[in-house]
C-alpha cells in the first residue's frame, strides 16, 4: 500500500520499505514575482562587461556554461565553500544565480524548494539552468526596451 501526502512543497511518497521525497520546485512566474518583491535580489543587473560578454558568446554557449557552473558549485550534496562559492561579478551567470537565488543550496531551499543536503538529480539542474537563462533573456529584453 502507497501513501501519497501532498504539501505546498512536496510529495511523500511512502511504502513500508521506502520513502521518496520530490520536491516541487516553484513555477516561474511566482518565482519571479517572488524575486521582483526582495529588495536585495531585485538590484541585480548586467553590467556592461556581462552584456558585452552574452552578445559575443551567445545564449547556447552561455547555456552551457550555466550546466557547468551549476554541476561543478551546486550540485553536490556538500559544495566546497558552500554560501560563498559564486563571485558576485566577472559572468553573466553569476549575476543571475545571485538574482535568482540559485547562488548556493541555503538559497535554493529557501527561493526553489530544493532541500540542502542531497544531491541536485539532473531535472534539477535543467530547472536551475531555465530560472538562469529566463532571467538573462529579461535582461536583455528589459536592456532593449531602455534603448529604444
Amino acid at each position: 500500500m502507497l501513501l501519497y501526502q501532498i504539501t505546498a512543497y512536496k510529495v511523500i511518497i511512502a511504502s513500508r520499505k521506502n520513502i521518496n521525497t520530490i520536491f516541487c520546485m516553484r513555477d516561474l512566474d511566482e518565482l519571479f514575482a517572488a524575486l521582483a518583491r526582495s529588495r536585495f535580489r531585485s538590484r541585480f543587473r548586467l553590467g556592461k562587461k556581462e552584456q558585452a560578454y552574452l552578445y559575443d558568446k551567445g545564449m547556447d554557449t552561455i547555456r552551457r556554461h550555466a550546466f557547468d557552473f551549476v554541476n561543478q558549485r551546486i550540485a553536490p550534496a556538500h559544495p566546497v565553500h558552500d554560501g560563498k562559492q559564486t563571485p558576485m561579478r566577472g559572468h553573466p551567470v553569476f549575476i543571475a544565480q545571485h538574482a535568482t537565488g540559485t547562488c548556493c543550496r541555503k538559497c535554493l531551499a529557501k527561493w526553489h524548494r530544493i532541500p540542502a543536503g542531497i544531491a541536485l538529480n539532473e531535472e534539477q539542474v535543467k530547472y536551475i539552468v531555465e530560472v538562469l537563462c529566463t532571467w538573462l533573456e529579461r535582461q536583455i529584453d528589459d536592456q532593449e526596451d531602455v534603448r529604444k
